[in-house]
């Protein structure tokens, strides 16, 4: 029992410290250019990426960046109103490495991103870094339990990227006038990301929520960030009554 309450643990910390690095250092900081982070904060989240998700930085970017520019119409990545809802919440994982391996979106969609040293001859040997993740996962729980908790938050990181694509495009509500839908309780699964209408309305806004009864958990980390100078929102929405 003592074993999988450990694992458990493991699971929830360490699918929430992936989520607020998709969400603050890929999302706000790379895609969007809505936030500065300093390297001593942003290596960390670079290293929970790529230990724990396997993602390749740029692949995210462009495929995120192409979904803004063709958002719910042809050429979108993963759009519930073009493929449904159940196809993008059960296979988003497909949409996202059929765009992802796409040398023509890499070069239109991202040719600023991936192109440090770290990025060309470490970070983007994703699986290298799964690897790496298994293993620790394996010294600190034990070989079945470890494995059982890896598989498990990398499934529920995958799932909680398909709500967002899917459901954040198809169910909830909108207080602008765009494709994507609020999801409050997505918003504080996935360190704000469920304020997806939001987002789209203000897509640089280095803060997700609008209204004050919306919280969006990445912000006091950003402001937390701010204060030590770690930090800097470049550009924020305005808050609405």
């Amino acid at each position: 029992m003592i074993h999988l309450l450990y694992a458990v643990v493991a699971v929830v910390v360490v699918v929430q410290l992936s989520a607020f690095s998709t969400s603050i250092y890929l999302h706000r900081t790379l895609a969007h250019r809505g936030v500065y982070l300093n390297p001593i904060v942003a290596f960390p989240m670079r290293l929970q990426l790529w230990l724990w998700t396997g993602i390749n930085t740029k692949e995210w970017v462009a495929v995120h960046r192409k979904h803004h520019r063709h958002t719910d119409v042809e050429g979108d990545p993963h759009s519930p109103v073009l493929e449904g809802l159940w196809r993008i919440l059960l296979g988003n994982v497909y949409y996202y490495n059929r765009e992802a391996k796409d040398p023509e979106t890499l070069r239109t969609f991202a040719p600023d991103i991936g192109n440090d040293w770290l990025d060309r001859h470490i970070l983007r040997f994703g699986i290298v870094g799964v690897l790496f993740g298994i293993a620790i996962f394996m010294l600190l729980l034990g070989p079945l339990w470890g494995g059982i908790a890896f598989v498990v938050q990398a499934g529920l990181y995958i799932f909680l990227n398909a709500v967002i694509n899917g459901a954040n495009h198809a169910l909830g509500k909108r207080n602008f006038d765009n494709t994507a839908t609020n999801l409050g309780f997505v918003a504080w699964l996935t360190a704000g990301e469920g304020w997806h209408n939001n987002h789209h309305a203000y897509p640089t806004s280095a803060r997700f929520s609008v209204h004050r009864g919306e919280f969006d958990p990445s912000w006091p980390v950003l402001k937390a960030l701010t204060w030590m100078h770690l930090a800097r929102p470049l550009k924020v929405a305005p808050r609405m009554e």
